[in-house]
C-alpha cells in the first residue's frame, strides 16, 4: 500500500499593518504604525525549511523567511523583517498573535537546524563532545602556544596584508579569535567571527576589551546554521586535524564558500598530505607488547588469555601519533592534495590515495607514515605551515599507521597499494590500508580508527 502523501502545514492568518521603513528612518529612530492605519491580512505558509509570507489587500507584500532571512522583534507585538537596504515592519492587534507567528518561524528555524550539513553528518554525542572540548580555554591555550600554528599563519596574514586591507573577512571556526585579530591588523574592515562552542563568549570579551567590537562581530553558531548579513572577501580558518582530516572541520571550511564572493580569497588555500613505508621493529614490538596484560591466565583468579587476540585487533586498529627520525623511512613521500578553493564538501566523504614507492633501502615495512603541509596563496607571498618530521615540531605531530604483519621488501623493489579514508559520522574517518610488494606478492593491510589514535 501507498504511504499517505505528507500533510501540507496549516495556512496561518494574523492582521497586521505595514511600514516599510529605510536605513535612514533606522537609524533616525523606529516608528511603529499609525493607530489609525488599515489593518491588512497576513498568510503564512509553514514550510519544511521556510515560511513564504503574503500581506494581502490586493498583494501588498510578499517575501519567503528562511534561516538567511534577518528579521527582530519590535516592542511587544512587531517584527521588523530586513529585505535588502530597506525592511519590513509587521505590527500584529495583540501579543498573542505575535506569538503565534514567532513559534511558527521558530519551528521552521528548528527543522533546518536537524537538517543542517553538520548535523546530517555528525552523531549527536559525538558534536557535544567535540563542542565541550574545544570550549575549554585550557585547549584554546594549547592551540595558541604552538608557535609554528599560531606564528605562521600571522605571518600569512600581515605578509598578504593587501588581501586585507578594507576587506570582509570570515573567520569559520574562530575559537578564542586570535585569527580575526591578525585580520584587523591586516587592515580588515569587518571581520564575521564563528565560533559554534562556548568558547565563543570569551572570544566576545577579548573583542570588547580589545576595543575591536566596531571591526569585529562574533557569531555563536554552526558555520552551516548561521547567517551573514554580506558575502566576503576572505575566509581564514584552521580547519585541520591530526592526520590533516580528523575532526572533519574541513568540510565546514569548504561549506563556508557559500559566503565567498566570486573572486574571494582562503586561507589556508591547499594542503598536501605525505605518506611513506617506515621501518620502526620497536614500536611494532611495543604496540604489540601492549595486549600482553590479556595474556595473563590468572588474573585474580580469572582466565584472560581468551581475549588477547581481540585486544591486539583494537590496538593495531589505533593510530599513532608522534614524531621520528626520518632515517625510518625506506622510500621518497608520495604527495595527495585538497585545494580548499575548488574542493566541495562530498570530496572529502571518500578519499582514495593511490601508492607506488620504490624503495630506498632493504628491510621490514612496518607501516605507513603521514604528515600534512597547507599553503596560504597570497598576492604578495606564499606561506608554508608544514607538520612534516624535518620541522620543527607541532601540536598534530606525525601520525603512522601500522601494518597487521611486516612486509620484506628489498631496495628498489616497489611497494604498491592505496589508503581509502572513509568519514563516519564521529567527525572523523575509518582509514582502509592495503599494500604490496609487486616483485614478491606479498601483502599485508589494516583497518583503522582514526577517531582513537594512541598518543605515545
Amino acid at each position: 500500500m501507498a504511504a499517505p502523501a505528507p500533510q501540507q502545514p496549516q495556512l496561518l492568518q494574523y492582521s497586521v499593518k505595514l511600514l516599510f521603513v529605510s536605513e535612514e528612518q533606522l537609524l533616525g529612530g523606529l516608528q511603529l504604525a499609525n493607530p489609525n492605519q488599515k489593518a491588512l491580512q497576513l498568510a503564512v505558509q509553514p514550510g519544511e525549511e521556510d515560511a513564504d509570507m503574503t500581506v494581502t489587500d490586493v498583494c501588498v507584500f510578499k517575501c519567503l523567511v528562511n534561516r538567511d532571512k534577518e528579521y527582530c522583534r519590535v516592542g511587544k507585538e512587531s517584527v521588523l523583517i530586513t529585505l535588502g537596504y530597506n525592511s519590513a515592519l509587521l505590527q500584529f492587534k495583540s501579543h498573542l498573535e505575535y506569538s503565534t507567528f514567532s513559534n511558527a518561524l521558530k519551528r521552521c528555524q528548528n527543522q533546518k537546524k536537524e537538517h543542517s550539513a553538520f548535523n546530517q553528518r555528525t552523531e549527536e554525542a559525538s558534536a557535544a563532545q567535540y563542542f565541550q572540548f574545544y570550549g575549554c580555554l585550557s585547549q584554546q591555550q594549547n592551540m595558541m602556544q604552538d608557535f609554528v600554528r599560531t606564528a605562521t599563519y600571522h605571518r600569512a596574514i600581515l605578509q598578504n596584508h593587501i588581501d586585507f586591507k578594507d576587506k570582509v573577512v570570515l573567520d569559520v571556526g574562530c575559537g578564542s579569535g586570535i585569527l580575526s585579530f591578525f585580520a584587523v591588523q591586516a587592515g580588515a574592515r569587518k571581520v564575521y567571527a564563528v565560533e559554534a562552542s562556548s568558547v565563543a563568549k570569551y572570544a566576545e570579551i577579548l573583542v570588547r576589551s580589545n576595543n575591536l567590537s566596531d571591526k569585529i562581530t562574533v557569531l555563536s553558531g554552526k558555520i552551516e546554521e548561521i547567517s551573514l548579513p554580506e558575502n566576503v572577501d576572505v575566509i581564514v580558518s584552521e580547519p585541520m586535524g591530526y592526520m590533516l582530516f580528523n575532526e572533519r572541520m574541513l568540510e565546514s571550511y569548504l561549506h563556508s564558500k557559500k559566503w565567498l564572493k566570486s573572486n574571494g580569497m582562503m586561507f589556508p588555500t591547499f594542503s598536501d598530505i605525505h605518506l611513506a613505508p617506515f621501518s620502526d621493529e620497536q614500536l611494532y614490538m611495543e604496540h604489540y607488547s601492549r595486549a600482553n596484560f590479556w595474556y595473563q591466565q590468572c588474573f585474580y583468579g580469572v582466565n584472560l588469555s581468551s581475549l588477547r587476540s581481540a585486544a591486539v585487533d583494537e590496538y593495531f586498529r589505533q593510530p599513532i601519533v608522534d614524531t621520528f627520525d626520518i632515517r625510518i623511512l625506506m622510500a621518497r613521500t608520495v604527495k595527495y592534495t585538497v585545494n580548499f578553493a575548488e574542493a566541495e564538501e562530498e570530496d572529502l566523504h571518500r578519499v582514495e590515495i593511490p601508492f607506488v614507492f620504490q624503495m630506498m633501502q632493504s628491510g621490514l615495512i612496518h607501516g605507513l607514515a603521514f604528515w600534512f603541509d597547507v599553503a596560504f596563496v597570497g598576492s604578495l607571498v606564499t606561506v608554508w605551515l608544514s607538520t612534516a618530521p624535518t620541522e620543527p615540531l607541532t601540536h598534530w605531530y606525525q601520525v603512522r599507521c601500522l601494518l597487521q604483519t611486516p612486509l620484506f621488501a628489498k631496495e628498489w623493489e616497489t611497494l604498491s597499494g592505496k589508503v581509502l579514508f572513509i568519514a563516519n559520522k564521529r567527525q572523523s574517518y575509518d582509514i582502509q590500508i592495503v599494500a604490496v610488494v609487486d616483485q614478491t606478492g606479498f601483502k599485508s593491510g589494516n583497518i583503522l580508527d582514526l577517531k582513537n589514535p594512541f598518543f605515545r
